[in-house]
């Protein structure tokens, strides 16, 4: 436990960050008609690849039309 609360100011921005990007990920492919696959699988690997399932689908997943 001492652990925890010895990286906690290391560790509460990364996770701010994280919760951040994931949101704006969701919502970016909610509002979004089409994208390079399936949303479904957006959604699993957003939610479940932590930091890179949200920049992956900035870079691969949206297309350019929606």
């Amino acid at each position: 436990m001492q652990m925890l609360t010895e990286n906690l100011p290391v560790l509460l921005p990364l996770m701010v960050i994280q919760l951040i990007l994931m949101a704006t990920a969701l919502i970016s492919l909610a509002r979004t008609k089409q994208t390079r696959g399936p949303k479904w699988m957006w959604v699993l690997l957003i939610i479940f690849v932590n930091t890179l399932g949200p920049v992956a689908y900035f870079i691969f997943g949206r297309s350019e039309e929606g």
